[in-house]
């Protein structure tokens, strides 16, 4: 079992920068996909970036291409989001996921575990 937890998120200027992390607790940690979502008021939650349980892979939805950076670091159980020249379309919730699944399933629902949510908000 993994147990996540979520922060860094805060208020920021639009432009600015965030680092999000995420600690995990659970001895098998290295073995799962992670993934960070957002939700923001009144839509579906998205999953925005997608790292595997190596680091090898990662993917990340059109919209933070080029701005947001996905990593881990498994001896120390945490993942992070650097999220850079943010804009006021990404204020949501941040949450991350874990899950054990192929690279090619990691885009898809199922996620096994969630933390409770950092929440960004970007102002104009």
């Amino acid at each position: 079992q993994v147990q996540l937890v979520e922060s860094g998120g805060g208020l920021v200027q639009a432009g600015g920068s965030l680092r999000l992390s995420c600690a995990a607790s659970g001895r098998t940690f290295s073995n799962y996909n992670m993934g960070w979502f957002r939700q923001a008021p009144g839509k579906e939650r998205e999953l925005v970036a997608a790292i595997s349980w190596s680091g090898d892979s990662i993917g990340y939805v059109d919209s933070v291409k080029g701005r947001f950076t996905v990593s881990r670091d498994n001896a120390k159980k945490m993942v992070y989001l650097q999220m850079n020249t943010l804009k006021p379309e990404d204020t949501a919730v941040y949450f991350c996921a874990a899950k054990i699944s192929s690279w090619s399933d990691v885009w898809t629902s199922g996620y096994d575990y969630w933390g409770q949510g950092t929440q960004v908000t970007v102002s104009v």
